[in-house]
């Protein structure tokens, strides 16, 4: 079908961008709010033309493609942190801006609450300073950057002066000239960092990763941010307090350590948490059988025993569950359905140690059900 035949075509709502290149993390920032899709009764849904509904149900898809980020108490505590460490660095040019490490755990979300928090912040620094810097270029408060393999420091200047739209050619020090040159003229106040466990050297030299992001503060004079996984469990922050290790030392003063939980449901207040965000997710799905409790009721335990309360692993499951509704014609979950539905396999591996604890009464979701005595943390 074509404009051709009379038909107007349609591309959907699907926004393909890299946000660390300039022009995609502009438009991640920038980008509109995408439009609801508007909830259908199964009669609305069968008066709809062949066309129409294919059109409503790729609209569907995108739509529950892109819940989120939802302000979790975690995501709002981790915001709070970061804003305080950043805010608070106003320090001169000669001066080394302390640092921030998110550290945590696969399929937390952490780098989808690390770009909300620096959307947040490009946003509110151009309301405050205007779109452009004093030299005449566009102002870029914030930038986005995520590593590769084996990054050596050649490459991680090259990362930046990529974003930035600048040449990659020449040795280490010239690529951190150029991209200096830009930190300066754009007025970038912080660098995300994310996946900085791929540092060259990261797995087996804590000494050498140390040294390797000294540079980054020495040479930019921005906030960085870093984003990985395991990068404490290396002794980058604790070792070299002894003075054995100096570069070690330097690193863990400049650096304050944040991380992001897995919701737990270990206490009333984790359990609370968990139902709040249910109900908040249950909320934006579109689905012609959706009803009241249909997650946070019916689903919860079955929904933390498949995530173990791993936010990523959450939406990934329940965004094929929703396709597989729609596909279906379900047009609702329900266990049978996600049954069917696979998952990541991390989350899969402790699903069944989960769902014999909640089975036999020794871990629930559920606020006011008080699990039996002596169960194990899980």
């Amino acid at each position: 079908m074509n404009a051709q035949d009379g038909i107007e075509p349609f591309e959907g709502d699907d926004r393909q961008y890299s946000p660390t290149r300039l022009s995609g993390w502009l438009q991640e920032v920038n980008g509109p709010d995408r439009i609801r899709p508007e909830q259908h009764t199964r009669a609305q849904l069968a008066d709809l033309s062949p066309r129409a509904l294919l059109i409503y149900n790729d609209n569907r898809a995108v739509w529950h493609a892109n819940i989120g980020p939802i302000d979790t108490p975690q995501l709002l505590d981790l915001h709070e942190e970061l804003n305080e460490i950043v805010e608070s660095n106003r320090q001169d040019g000669d001066k080394t801006k302390p640092a921030a490490l998110l550290d945590a755990y696969p399929g937390l979300g952490k780098s989808t609450a690390v770009r909300a928090y620096g959307r947040k912040l490009f946003r509110e620094k151009i309301t405050l300073r205007g779109e452009t810097a004093p030299s005449g270029d566009r102002r870029v408060p914030v930038i986005y950057i995520a590593l590769s393999g084996n990054t050596q420091i050649r490459g991680l200047n090259a990362a930046i002066c990529r974003f930035y739209g600048l040449p990659v050619t020449g040795d280490a020090d010239t690529l951190a000239e150029r991209a200096v040159d830009a930190v300066l003229s754009m007025r970038t106040a912080v660098f995300i960092i994310d996946d900085i466990h791929f540092l060259a050297g990261a797995n087996t030299n804590s000494v050498r990763m140390s040294n390797q992001l000294k540079y980054l503060a020495n040479v930019f004079p921005v906030t960085l941010v870093y984003v990985g996984v395991g990068v404490q469990q290396r002794g980058i922050l604790s070792e070299g307090f002894s003075g054995k290790k100096n570069e070690l030392a330097q690193f863990g003063r400049r650096t304050t350590p944040l991380t992001l939980l897995p919701f737990q449901i270990d206490d009333e207040e984790g359990r609370q948490q968990w139902q709040v965000l249910l109900k908040t997710i249950e909320k934006k799905l579109i689905l012609a059988e959706k009803y009241p409790g249909m997650l946070a009721r019916d689903l919860s335990d079955y929904l933390y025993a498949r995530s173990t309360g791993h936010f990523a692993s959450l939406m990934a499951l329940i965004n094929r569950g929703c396709l597989r509704a729609i596909r279906s014609g379900h047009e609702r979950l329900d266990k049978d359905l996600m049954d069917q539905v696979k998952n990541d396999v991390a989350a899969e591996e402790s699903r069944k140690e989960l769902e014999a604890a909640m089975k036999a009464g020794l871990l629930t979701s559920r606020p006011g059900q008080s699990p039996k005595p002596g169960r194990k943390t899980a």
